[in-house]
């Protein structure tokens, strides 16, 4: 039996498992194994997906993103704070780093807080862009007047707006197009804040969703439902807060600002 070391964070609870194989050694079908094994809430460990860490020239790390059903996603704003985090506590230090992801170079700047089980992460996300619609959108039934947008952080999103986040059954909209990750926001409670929930594709409901918040607060600026003058939004989510600068250039850049916090340190063993 291989006995593997894995640790534990959660970004705004959306939470990960990282895993360092740093020649790359394990086959990608036996990562996608262990990351519904591992994720499982009830036979495993737990997690929203499963961070794997490969050495590549000149960054701090290659990050490979396995979400709970095994698929792979380019990219997750939370995964890479809870990813830095790992990095910087094998390095022993806090300092920027550059990590190549499947949806490009991102560059996370990290910061100590008062809680040593806690930093703070600013990452460089990239730029936001248009989507087309997913198939099988209409099945959603959204009302015309409804504003929606289809974006890409890298990933894809479809952000609706709402009147109220609280009273949409997003498990079954979310169902309905299980290949991009849905945001249901409603502007508030502050004029620079939206409240946002999300489905995740390969997820389904998480506590939180950083590149679901760079796409919300970008299609809330473009809906008027924020302040245009006001240089960050804050993104409400079920799991806590975060914040979203989004710069003037075209297209739009996003860098988005938040916790991570590390849970534990796992042994596991593997046949």
């Amino acid at each position: 039996m291989t006995r593997r070391s894995l640790t534990k964070h959660h970004g705004l609870g959306n939470d990960f498992l990282v895993l360092f194989d740093d020649d790359g050694e394990t086959a990608a079908d036996d990562l996608a194994r262990l990351a519904v094994e591992w994720c499982d809430r009830r036979t495993g460990i737990g997690a929203d997906g499963l961070l794997v860490a490969t050495s590549a020239d000149g960054y701090a790390a290659k990050m490979t993103l396995f979400n709970a059903d095994g698929s792979v996603a380019e990219m997750s704003g939370n995964g890479i704070r809870c990813f830095a985090q790992a990095v910087a506590e094998r390095r022993g230090d806090l300092g920027p780093q550059l990590i190549l992801t499947d949806a490009g170079d991102k560059v996370v700047t990290l910061a100590a807080t008062d809680d040593p089980g806690v930093i703070n992460a600013q990452v460089e996300m990239g730029p936001v862009t248009a989507l087309t619609e997913p198939d099988g959108w209409g099945t959603l039934g959204c009302h015309p007047d409804r504003p929606v947008a289809h974006l890409s952080m890298g990933n894809p999103h479809s952000v609706v707006g709402v009147d109220e986040v609280a009273v949409v059954d997003l498990a079954d909209l979310g169902s309905k197009v299980p290949q991009v990750n849905l945001e249901i926001i409603e502007p508030g409670p502050e004029t620079n804040a939206i409240t946002m929930r999300v489905h995740e594709r390969g997820a389904g409901i998480t506590a939180a969703c950083g590149t679901g918040a760079c796409a919300a607060a970008f299609a809330a600026r473009s809906w008027g439902l924020v302040t245009p003058s006001e240089p960050e939004v804050v993104v409400h989510m079920d799991g806590g807060t975060a914040t979203v600068a989004l710069t003037a250039d075209e297209p739009t850049q996003a860098i988005l600002t938040g916790p991570a916090t590390f849970v534990a340190t796992i042994e596991i063993g593997t046949p």
